[in-house]
């Protein structure tokens, strides 16, 4: 299996744990896969009483090589899972910050802050 494969493998997995964890009683927690762009998203669906509920809580994608999270509402970050899942800090773009502030975030990721 090459490395596109695997990346898109761990990804989908580590939003399908995700969806275990954040699924409300009252709505839907949906996983969404686009292996053809990389695209993978993980949001809620439904309604909260009479208020409509739809909410990305992550969106990632997969490009150049690094997994490039363009949203991130966990608790524990999308990052942290997948550096625990095996995957480099060096291939995980935090793409929801600026870019100017990204090396800020991953130096302050490298020291436990």
């Amino acid at each position: 299996m090459d490395t596109l494969e695997k990346d898109r493998d761990l990804v989908e997995r580590v939003l399908c744990e995700l969806a275990r964890f954040y699924a409300p009683k009252d709505a839907r927690t949906l996983t969404v896969f686009d292996r053809v762009h990389d695209q993978y998203l993980l949001l809620d669906e439904g309604w909260d009483g009479y208020q409509r509920l739809h909410f990305v809580w992550a969106h990632v994608e997969l490009a150049e090589g690094k997994f490039w999270i363009l949203k991130d509402g966990t608790q524990t970050g999308i990052g942290m899972d997948l550096m625990n899942a095996g995957i480099p800090r060096e291939r995980i773009v935090p793409a929801y910050q600026h870019p100017s502030l990204r090396r800020e975030i991953e130096d302050a990721a490298e020291v436990g802050v």
